[in-house]
């Protein structure tokens, strides 16, 4: 088609689809920019910029304003991307490769269209009334939409008027309008979403009025938003985490298993419930401190951010000693430094808090006392924070909690050295991870950062900032809400959200529940039991079958290391979940809901039991693949639903055919993690002539490994000829890293016959075995990953 007929095509197109915006609006001129193009109307004037082909950005400027030019999420640099500007006495074309920019003149009108189909169009666009500035957009009827942040609701959030407002909910359960996490961020089922690239408070409203209206509202700032389009939902995700800034690789311990309750009281407290699970043999990777780790009593001490020694004596014994056996050490921190902490002279004198309309501290009565906030956009009190975190990593301290920070409280009175509380309330959270992952990169430069924060906005990924959902009641409908959430976080940039395992608040005692909440977080991005003291979040203070239970759930979860840890590495390349919804793969409308099961990175189907009692659940097996189950290899066929019994050791846990799964002996810490040697199970299926799958490692521990050269990428694969049946090993090894032997044995589920014959780069090998009873075939393998490796089975 030439240029002059797609043109006509679009017009048409457009014309058909088009509806009225702001009828008051009116055009008066357009003409390029260096970066894009502006267009003037009667009431000030767009600006229009392409990051790629498959982004683009929106600015209005109302006559009379200006605001802040700066984004606190976004990232990206301009690329120089192909446009073409075109107009007729109707309308103006601007586009890409992909997506394109089209404005009606009259009445005037804005609609947004990728490779010749309409992706959401401008209703009335900007307006103002007494309370908020708003951005008005047309929705089809078919749409199913996601974001707004962190929520317990259904995965379909049309229908909510969302407020953007980060507020704590204590003892949440299956629904919350409001949390820790909001985000002013929309994804739709089209696959595409709008970024509305502003901080300050207002809110998100998916169509509340059944009007396919979507409407963002804000009490101040920028109009500027993103189109942010992909040809799947990995790509549409890349592009928004090209965006707003990739995930860093975390450290390998953060994938171990974590020790924490509200709260250990004492050193004696804290290095017996360590040796605890030593005894027990239980892995553990960190141990984590709340609030008594600087006070003895929960009020009044907060803000003291200094050891507590009637309570630790010899925290710095006790941090070394730890980490010689394995096990890092985090502690929490808040923003809050009340009058009556031992802070509170040091704070006011050098100035770092928060201020009231005539200057002084600005103090306020919340639950834990009469308090002042740490202004962290102030230098003064960026300097003073980040130098108490400097401290803490002298005393070896491996991690970073930070609590509280919504903040908590926040009155609007409140002035920040850069404005009011309510313009800066969403960002609190994602500029203090800013700070330390800053911090971090300046005086720690090989050091990876944890950093676990209760709160953050757009864009807060890029920090390493490690979400959870915060405190979610001890119940049935707690854990019920948690997957939904996962999911759509991970959708969001932020895919390491994962929850109190066990359940936070209240003192309910369940073993069930315990049982099963541990269960689903093998397959969840963090593996943190945690909860108020009045019942134990540790499995090791737990009866003998519960601790079992959890014992060979936590071993799993060490034993896929490796294939978690390449979950990680995805994450980093290209922003893709860690948890996915099955809604990623097949488009069928009644998955666009679906939240029941889940896919673990690529290769797993995981269902959570999320009901007291339950015997049997009913599971839809995508059409993509065919299945097996993870724990007896039964084969299920895909593209149907089935009634799956449950047992009371595992969730029920499905593998996708032609995967390469990678297991290692569990280990008691992940300083004794070692891939030099592990089992690579394939998972074999009739009807694939050929699979593939890579395999991430590096050290764990050094910042931007990958980035530097030092690591090595395996990549397995399989294809099936006539006669035979080839595998091959490649690695791409950095040029930083010293590579190594690999003793593997490769397990290959559902193999049929035994094989007549098998060649490992062309001799013959006999030491293999074969389960005729579980078609199971058995190859070990030494593998010199500086050559390339060639298996073929006869």
């Amino acid at each position: 088609m030439n240029k002059s007929n797609y043109i006509f095509c679009i017009f048409c197109s457009f014309v058909a689809f088009s509806i009225a915006q702001n009828p008051n609006r009116l055009f008066e001129e357009v003409h390029e920019t260096p970066q894009g193009i502006e267009v003037l109307v009667n009431d000030g004037k767009y600006r229009f910029k392409f990051y790629s082909p498959e982004i683009i950005e929106t600015s209005f400027f109302p006559k009379g304003q200006n605001f802040e030019d700066s984004s606190h999420a976004v990232v990206m640099l301009p690329n120089e991307v192909k446009t073409v500007l075109t107009q007729t006495d109707h309308v103006i074309m601007f586009h890409s490769d992909g997506l394109s920019v089209n404005i009606q003149k009259y009445p005037f009108q804005i609609s947004y269209w990728y490779h010749g189909n309409q992706v959401i169009s401008e209703k009335t666009g900007y307006q103002k009334n007494q309370t908020h500035e708003t951005l008005q957009f047309n929705l089809t009827p078919d749409e199913v939409l996601y974001g707004g942040g962190a929520r317990a609701l259904d995965m379909n959030r049309r229908g909510y008027k969302l407020e953007l407002y980060n507020r704590a909910h204590y003892g949440y359960e299956t629904e919350s309008e409001l949390m820790n996490y909001t985000m002013p961020l929309m994804l739709s089922s089209k696959k595409y979403m709008i970024h509305f690239d502003n901080a300050p408070i207002g809110f998100l409203d998916l169509d509340s009025s059944h009007d396919n209206t979507l409407t963002y509202g804000t009490i101040s700032g920028r109009k500027i938003y993103q189109v942010v389009v992909g040809d799947s939902w990995e790509h549409l995700i890349d592009n928004y985490t090209n965006l707003t800034g990739k995930q860093p690789m975390p450290p390998r311990w953060a994938l171990g298993n974590f020790s924490s309750r509200f709260g250990y009281h004492s050193q004696a407290e804290t290095e017996y419930t360590v040796e605890q699970f030593q005894k027990n043999g239980i892995p553990l990777d960190a141990v984590i401190l709340d609030l008594y780790w600087f006070g003895k009593e929960i009020q009044g001490t907060m803000g003291n951010l200094e050891v507590f020694r009637d309570s630790f004596p010899d925290m710095e014994g006790m941090i070394g000693r730890f980490k010689r056996k394995g096990i890092k050490t985090i502690l929490i921190t808040e923003p809050f430094v009340l009058t009556t902490s031992n802070r509170w002279e040091e704070a006011v004198q050098k100035d770092v808090l928060a201020k009231d309309s005539i200057g002084n501290p600005f103090k306020f009565d919340f639950y834990f006392g009469n308090t002042g906030l740490i202004d962290i956009y102030h230098p003064n009190g960026k300097e003073w924070f980040w130098s108490i975190y400097k401290d803490l990593d002298k005393m070896g301290v491996e991690g970073i909690w930070g609590d509280l920070g919504e903040p908590e409280v926040h009155p609007s009175s409140l002035l920040h050295f850069k404005g009011s509380a309510d313009e800066v309330h969403n960002i609190y959270g994602h500029d203090w991870a800013a700070l330390v992952y800053q911090g971090y990169a300046r005086d720690f430069p090989n050091k990876r950062p944890f950093i676990l924060m209760r709160a953050g906005y757009s864009g807060s990924q890029r920090f390493g900032m490690i979400p959870w959902s915060g405190d979610v009641n001890r119940t049935w409908g707690g854990l019920q809400s948690q997957p939904k959430i996962a999911l759509q976080m991970g959708m969001q940039g932020l895919a390491y959200m994962h929850s109190d395992l066990g359940g936070f608040a209240g003192p309910n005692l369940d073993d069930e529940l315990y049982t099963r909440w541990l269960q689903y977080g093998v397959f969840q991005p963090i593996y943190r039991p945690h909860a108020q003291e009045e019942v134990p979040s540790e499995p090791v203070f737990r009866t003998e079958k519960v601790k079992d239970l959890a014992k060979k759930s936590i071993e799993l979860r060490y034993q896929m290391l490796p294939y978690n840890y390449n979950l990680a590495f995805e994450n980093h390349l290209k922003g893709t979940p860690l948890m996915r919804p099955l809604f990623f793969e097949e488009d069928q409308n009644d998955l666009s809901e679906w939240s029941r099961s889940y896919y673990w990175g690529r290769d797993f189907m995981i269902t959570p039991v999320t009901t007291s009692e339950l015997k049997e659940v009913e599971i839809y097996f995508p059409s993509s693949s065919n299945w097996f189950d993870f724990y007896t290899d039964q084969k299920v066929v895909g593209g149907q639903t089935k009634t799956i019994a449950t047992n009371e050791f595992s969730v029920p846990t499905f593998i996708r055919s032609g995967a390469f799964v990678p297991l290692v002996e569990t280990v008691q810490t992940t300083d004794q993690y070692n891939l030099s040697r592990f089992d690579l199970h394939y998972y074999n299926d009739p009807k694939l002539t050929s699979s593939q799958r890579s395999l991430y490692n590096d050290n764990g521990e050094t910042n931007l490994a990958y980035e530097g050269g030092q690591f090595e990428l395996l990549e397995f694969e399989y294809n099936k000829r006539r006669k035979y049946s080839k595998f091959t090993f490649e690695a791409q090894v950095g040029e930083n890293y010293e590579s190594d032997i690999k003793i593997i044995n490769l397990i290959v589920h559902q193999w049929e016959d035994k094989p007549s014959r098998i060649t490992v780069n062309g001799q013959k090998i006999s030491n293999t075995s074969y389960d005729s009873e579980s078609k199971t075939l058995t190859i070990p393998l030494q593998w010199s990953t500086s050559k390339e490796l060639n298996l073929k089975i006869k």
